[in-house]
């Protein structure tokens, strides 16, 4: 993993099997079934729900700050953890919360290559008990409001039409408005498409079979060869916010863009916002 940008902020299923007992390490799991922890999780992970934990939903926005800072105490986490986050989906949830953390300030958070399904495919060990944890305090800083793109933010990549890329992390079929969302999906949106001048990279075209992020060089062919280089504004985007993260955490750390942000409001809010232009399938074939 040394090729990558920021290597540090990636670590391996061995690694956290030798750091699994370290006072100083805090492992979470965040899924998008978040019954599974019960089933069996990681020895000393706790498990977060991203949708009651994470989203406020009465203002449909991330948890404050003060609500942050509740769970991570609550959660054995203080400022000089080392938060170590993985799940199901290649991650998905995970880089969610990555995002988020650092959004709130948290220095030292990581992702486990591959997550559960390498750890498990591994044939390593899981546990159903849960796990003991001594409450600490907390004080996050921020918002960071660089790591995070607002509507105003998406308006003025398309309106300028300047360097700024958008990056549509979802499927083809999302992409050309063949569905609005994947089925059994919930959130949704009233039109389907995309946003003008979004290139379509869907997130899983970043990892491997085994769930692990592809190499450097992998990476840079497959982002620089539909026009994101990194040389201006990223923003990424999916239907929620989550499969956008890890988009996010791929372009930020594996390839050390410089400007890179997560539309966490993504189709959800621009397919039903008024006034927001859309692209489909035929606009885009055109392009």
């Amino acid at each position: 993993m040394a090729e990558y940008a920021h290597p540090e902020v990636l670590v391996s299923t061995q690694w956290v099997a030798d750091h699994q007992n370290d006072p100083k390490v805090r492992l979470v799991e965040v899924d998008v079934d978040t019954s599974a922890y019960d089933q069996g999780h990681l020895a000393g992970a706790v498990g977060w729900n991203w949708q009651t934990q994470l989203q406020d939903h009465i203002r449909r926005d991330l948890i404050t700050k003060q609500a942050l800072e509740q769970l991570l105490g609550q959660s054995g986490i203080s400022n000089d953890t080392t938060v170590v986050l993985y799940g199901d989906n290649n991650n998905w949830f995970a880089a969610y919360a990555l995002w988020q953390l650092k959004y709130y300030g948290h220095k030292d958070v990581r992702l486990m290559n591959g997550g559960r399904k390498k750890w498990v495919e591994e044939k390593r060990p899981l546990t159903s008990e849960a796990t003991k944890v001594t409450p600490a305090t907390y004080r996050a800083s921020g918002p960071d409001e660089s790591l995070r793109a607002r509507k105003e933010d998406v308006f003025a990549v398309i309106e300028t039409k300047g360097t700024g890329r958008l990056v549509d992390v979802r499927s083809v079929d999302e992409f050309t408005g063949k569905i609005i969302a994947p089925p059994g999906m919930n959130e949704t949106a009233q039109r389907a498409g995309h946003i003008p001048s979004a290139a379509n990279i869907p997130w899983g075209q970043a990892a491997n079979e085994d769930g692990t992020f592809k190499s450097a060089d992998a990476l840079k062919q497959l982002y620089e060869g539909k026009g994101v280089t990194g040389s201006g504004e990223v923003i990424a985007y999916c239907r929620i916010g989550e499969r956008s993260s890890h988009t996010w955490f791929v372009l930020k750390y594996l390839l050390g863009y410089r400007n890179v942000k997560n539309y966490d409001g993504s189709w959800t809010e621009w397919g039903n916002l008024v006034g927001a232009p859309i692209e489909k399938e035929a606009a885009a074939a055109a392009r």
